[in-house]
């Protein structure tokens, strides 16, 4: 009883703890943001340029901190990682809590290939990706028929098939004992060893990603997939196809997770079906709803808050995933658009266009001369 008691407390402290900590956050990434947008497109490039020159210099800033280094590549794959899941919940509004098998399927090819066929580095990188993306058309194609809560335990049934399958056929992924050995990956012909090399590899796909998610953001196809989440059959009514978007949102999300899962292979040179587990899901799918689902700059922020976040509660590990859950609870009551809401951003914009307001009544009947 006295157990239970002390949890029961540590818990309330910590849910206040949060409450207090979304409240602040939300102030001030509605205050930045909002600062942000008012800057104008010369101070934007300056603010973006500037930004890139501190990720460049930042390994050398921290050549003496190793451990600070490698959470940094932690974070930077899990920006990768969170914008992958962001493609298909955020923007084409698909329901997946099991988007850590393509991770897994990305990871598992870079290290089978490697150490049992001796494929370069970058072969494998591609192969896993392609091989997750394989795997995503094919997990897309229920999406034709499931949508919300059906198509969400067919993507956890899908990421524990898979789990099973990586423990139990030991002779192709030696099974719980995970496959070892991973080389590092070579640049024209110079090994990449170390913490740096990685977190540069990384940075280049960090930048890949968020280039691709802009770019989708602002096509034709991101439009679609925008009306695929909001409205099927009234997207369907005005000529887009539901069924495309969606397996194209599914493969996307999932040939980026595959990449970022032969990188994780690679860095860590080890691989276990043990990293790749339902939390891992939920984990990445925390850092898409903390962040806003479709805020490109959102997600980020919740992809670095929560890659950070385990480390600061490392003494604290037993409340980890009860923290993920309060945090989940919180954010849907309280800020349920997110840390940096896509649309409140669209919404300042515009303002910011149109100081006086969209529907400016006086100024249209001045314009006709009344």
């Amino acid at each position: 009883m006295t157990n239970l008691m002390t949890v029961l407390r540590n818990l309330i402290f910590y849910s206040v703890i949060l409450f207090v900590a979304i409240q602040v956050l939300a102030r001030f990434f509605d205050f930045a943001s909002k600062r942000l947008i008012k800057v104008g497109g010369g101070k934007k490039k300056l603010l973006l340029a500037g930004v890139g020159v501190f990720a460049l210099v930042l390994p050398l800033l921290l050549a003496g901190e190793p451990y600070i280094l490698r959470t940094s590549v932690m974070v930077l794959l899990y920006i990768v990682l969170a914008l992958s899941l962001n493609i298909v919940l955020g923007q084409a509004g698909q329901l997946s809590l099991g988007h850590a098998a393509f991770y897994a399927l990305g990871a598992y090819t870079m290290a089978i290939l490697t150490v049992s066929f001796g494929v370069n580095f970058w072969i494998a990188l591609v192969a896993g990706g392609v091989v997750a993306g394989i795997f995503g058309f094919i997990l897309g194609i229920p999406t034709l028929r499931l949508k919300g809560d059906y198509l969400a335990i067919v993507t956890v049934g899908f990421g524990e098939i898979l789990r099973l399958i990586l423990i139990n056929w030991g002779t192709f992924t030696r099974g719980p004992a995970g496959i070892p050995g991973i080389p590092s990956p070579s640049f024209f012909g110079i090994a990449v060893k170390g913490n740096t090399g990685y977190y540069y590899i990384i940075l280049v796909m960090v930048v890949i990603t968020i280039i691709i998610s802009k770019r989708l953001e602002d096509s034709r196809l991101g439009r679609g997939l925008a009306a695929v989440k909001d409205d099927e059959i009234a997207a369907e009514s005005m000529g887009v196809n539901p069924a495309n978007m969606k397996i194209l949102a599914f493969v996307l999300g999932a040939v980026i997770a595959g990449f970022a899962g032969g990188f994780f292979a690679s860095f860590v040179h080890y691989v276990n079906p043990d990293n790749f587990t339902y939390m891992e899901s939920v984990t990445i799918l925390t850092m898409v709803v903390l962040g806003g689902l479709g805020s490109i700059p959102g997600v980020i922020v919740g992809a670095v808050i929560l890659a950070i976040l385990p480390e600061a509660l490392r003494d604290i590990s037993t409340y980890r995933y009860a923290i993920y859950g309060i945090l989940l609870a919180m954010m849907m009551i309280i800020r349920p658009q997110g840390m940096i809401s896509l649309d409140s951003l669209k919404r300042r914009s515009a303002a910011d266009e149109n100081p006086r307001g969209i529907w400016n009544f006086k100024s249209l009947w001045r314009s006709n001369g009344r």
